[in-house]
C-alpha cells in the first residue's frame, strides 16, 4: 500500500506510510488528501425525517410563521442557529434565537421555555444541538399548541420525542451512516434540503438562491469544536469550511480573530484554541445567546462589541477554571481509591457549571481514563456533572444507562462527552455503578492507549518541508489524529523549565543533529523529571511542528512520551 501511495500520488515514502497507516486504500488516497462535498455530501433523504423537516420549515419561512430556533450554548449549537438564521435571513425573513441560561434552565428544552415562547407569540421551534432526548418538554409544546422540529446528534433514549420532525443521525432507525456528525454539520445538510426543497416550490423565482457554501465555516466550528471524528463527510466539512474561513467573511469570526490578536489561514488549532473557547465562553460564565449572536451578525460595530464582551468573559473562566482544576486534583488525591477507579467520578461544592467539562478534559488528559466532574448547589440538592472519555468508552451510553437505573435526574450525551444531573446523595452509588459498567471496556481502552508513531525521523530530516508535505493530510482531529513522529537515540540537552511548567531544551544525535524541542505542562511529570535530569540517550515521541517566531520559518519538536532504550 505505502508503494501504491507513492507511485499514484507522488507522495514521499513518510507521507505514505502515514496514509496507509490511517487504513486509506490505493483508490482513496486523493478524495481523502482533497475531501470535496461533491465527492462525499450525502443525499439529505437519507437522513429520517429529514425530508419532513425541510418541508415545515419552508412553509414558515414562506408564510411568514412566528418562529423561533433553540440552541445549546456551546459552539455546535451556537453555529447550528447561525446557519438556519442565515439561510431564512436569505429568504427574507427573521429568525429569533433563544439560548437557555446554563445555570438557571440547565442544558436543553424545557417546558418552562417552552411556554414562555409560546407566550411571546412562537409557533414553531426548531431546536438544534439539543430536543432528542427532551420527551417530557416536547410533550408540554404539544399541549399548548407549539409545534417542534429537532436537529440534533446526540445519543438517544429508545423513547423519542413526539415532534413535527426528528432529524439525528444517532437515531437507531437513521440510514444515513452519518453518526459522527455534529449538529452544525447535520444543519448543514439541512440548508441542502430547504434549498431543494423551497427550489421545488419555485421560491427562487427573482430571487438568486442561498448558496451554502459560504457558510461552511460554521459547519467546519461545529465539526471541530465539539471533537467529532474527522472522517467521510464530515472531513470534508471541516476541510472546506477551513478554507471558506479563511477569507474572514463571517464578522463574527473576524472581530474574534482580531480581538485574540491572531492572523492567518485558518486552522483547526485557530478553531479549537482561539475561535472557539471565546464563543463558548459566553455559555459558561456569561450571557448564554453572545456566541450564537456573534456568528448571525453581518454587523461589524455589533460583531466587534461581542468580542470584547466574549473575550473578556473567557479571561475570567481561565481563573475559575484554575481553581476548581486545583480543587479536584486534590479531591481526587485525597480519596486513594479514585486513580485506579475505571471512572473518575469527582464534586465539589459550589464548582461553577460552566466550567466542569473543561476541567474534566484537563483531568481526563492527567489520568488518562473517563472523568466526570460534579459541580454540586447544596441549596438545591442537585448536582450537574459533565464527563469526558477516552477512546474505547462510550461514556454517554454509561450515563444513558445510570438514567435508565435511576441514579440519575437527567444525563446523556456522546462516546466521548456526556452531561448529567444528579442528587449529592446518589454520587457513591453513581461512581460505583460507573466503575463496574465500564471496568471491561476501560481495561481495553487503557491497553490500547498508545501512541502510534507513523514516522521515525533523526534530527537532521525533521525539516520544514517534511513538515509542509504532512500538512496535506489537516485538518487533524479525531478519526485523523495529528501525525506522530519518534527520534530513537537522542539526547535532551540544555533542558530549561519555563513559566507555566514546560520543559524546553535540544534533541542531538551522534551525527550531530540539532532540533528544539519542548515538553508543554511536563515540568511535575515523570516525563519532566527525566529530560530535566539530562541523562543518557532517550527515545522520543510527538509533534513536529512550525516554529514561525519572530520570522524564523523553522520546525521544533513537541514531546509527548519519552522511553529508555535499555528498557525492552
Amino acid at each position: 500500500m505505502v508503494r501504491a501511495h507513492q507511485q499514484h500520488l507522488g507522495l514521499s515514502e513518510p507521507m505514505a506510510r502515514a496514509l496507509a497507516s490511517r487504513q486509506i486504500g490505493a483508490g482513496q488516497g486523493e478524495t481523502y488528501l482533497n475531501p470535496t462535498l461533491k465527492a462525499l455530501f450525502p443525499d439529505p433523504s437519507s437522513f429520517l425525517g429529514m425530508d419532513r423537516a425541510a418541508e415545515i420549515l419552508v412553509d414558515a419561512a414562506e408564510r411568514s410563521r412566528p418562529t423561533v430556533v433553540f440552541a445549546d450554548y456551546d459552539v455546535d449549537g451556537a453555529s447550528s442557529a447561525a446557519q438556519l438564521v442565515r439561510w431564512f435571513r436569505a429568504l427574507g425573513r427573521d429568525l429569533p434565537i433563544y439560548v437557555p441560561d446554563r445555570i438557571a434552565e440547565g442544558y436543553g428544552p424545557s417546558p418552562a421555555a417552552f411556554r414562555r415562547l409560546r407566550d411571546q407569540g412562537a409557533e414553531l421551534v426548531i431546536t438544534v444541538d439539543c430536543g432528542a432526548a427532551a420527551v417530557d418538554a416536547i410533550a408540554c409544546a404539544a399541549e399548548i399548541g407549539l409545534e417542534v422540529v429537532v436537529i440534533d446528534h446526540h445519543l438517544m433514549r429508545e423513547e423519542a420525542p413526539a415532534c413535527a420532525a426528528l432529524v439525528n443521525p444517532n437515531h437507531p432507525d437513521c440510514a444515513s451512516g452519518q453518526g459522527v456528525l455534529a449538529a452544525a454539520g447535520v444543519t448543514f445538510v439541512l440548508l441542502a434540503a430547504l434549498n431543494r426543497e423551497a427550489r421545488r416550490r419555485g421560491l427562487f423565482e427573482g430571487r438568486a438562491e442561498p448558496d451554502i457554501r459560504e457558510w461552511l465555516d460554521l459547519a467546519a466550528m461545529g465539526a471541530i469544536c465539539d471533537v467529532t471524528q474527522l472522517v467521510g463527510f464530515n472531513r470534508a466539512l471541516a476541510a472546506q469550511g477551513l478554507k471558506v474561513m479563511s477569507n474572514w467573511r463571517n464578522a463574527g469570526l473576524k472581530a474574534l480573530l482580531d480581538v485574540a490578536k491572531a492572523q492567518g489561514p485558518a486552522s483547526a488549532y485557530h478553531v479549537g484554541f482561539i475561535l472557539g473557547p471565546r464563543i463558548n465562553a459566553g455559555g459558561r460564565i456569561g450571557r448564554s445567546d453572545l456566541g450564537a449572536s456573534l456568528l448571525s451578525t453581518d454587523d461589524p460595530e455589533e460583531a466587534a462589541a461581542l468580542a470584547e464582551e466574549l473575550d473578556a468573559l473567557n479571561h475570567a473562566r481561565k481563573e475559575v477554571e484554575r481553581e476548581v482544576l486545583e480543587a479536584a486534583v486534590h479531591a481526587i488525591e485525597a480519596e486513594s481509591n479514585q486513580p485506579d477507579a475505571p471512572v473518575i467520578v469527582v464534586s465539589g461544592d459550589g464548582w461553577h457549571p460552566g466550567v466542569i467539562g473543561i476541567v474534566a478534559g484537563r483531568l481526563r488528559e492527567k489520568y488518562r481514563k473517563p472523568v466526570i466532574v460534579v459541580g454540586v448547589d447544596r441549596a438545591a440538592n442537585v448536582g450537574k456533572g459533565s464527563g469526558r472519555s477516552q477512546p474505547g468508552v462510550n461514556l454517554g451510553l454509561a450515563v444513558q444507562a445510570a438514567f435508565g437505573e435511576g441514579l440519575l435526574l437527567a444525563g446523556g450525551g456522546h462516546a466521548m462527552a456526556a452531561g448529567l444531573t444528579v442528587r449529592p446523595d446518589a454520587l457513591p452509588d453513581l461512581r460505583a455503578f460507573l466503575a463496574e459498567r465500564c471496568a471491561e471496556e476501560q481495561t481495553l481502552a487503557a491497553a490500547n492507549d498508545m501512541l502510534e508513531v507513523d514516522v521515525l525521523l533523526t534530527p537532521r530530516s525533521a525539516t520544514r518541508a517534511l513538515r509542509t508535505e504532512f500538512e496535506r493530510l489537516a485538518p487533524f482531529g479525531p478519526g485523523n489524529p495529528e501525525p506522530t513522529f519518534a527520534l530513537a537515540d537522542v539526547r535532551f540537552e540544555q533542558p530549561m523549565a519555563l513559566r507555566g511548567g514546560h520543559v524546553r531544551g535540544t534533541l542531538t544525535d551522534a551525527s550531530g543533529g540539532r532540533l528544539k524541542a519542548i515538553a508543554w505542562r511536563a515540568q511535575e511529570t515523570v516525563m519532566g523529571e527525566r529530560l530535566l535530569a539530562s541523562g543518557g540517550a532517550l527515545h522520543v515521541a510527538g509533534r513536529l511542528k512550525f516554529d514561525d517566531w519572530n520570522g524564523r520559518e523553522s520546525v521544533q519538536f513537541e514531546i509527548e512520551d519519552v522511553a529508555d532504550p535499555r528498557m525492552r
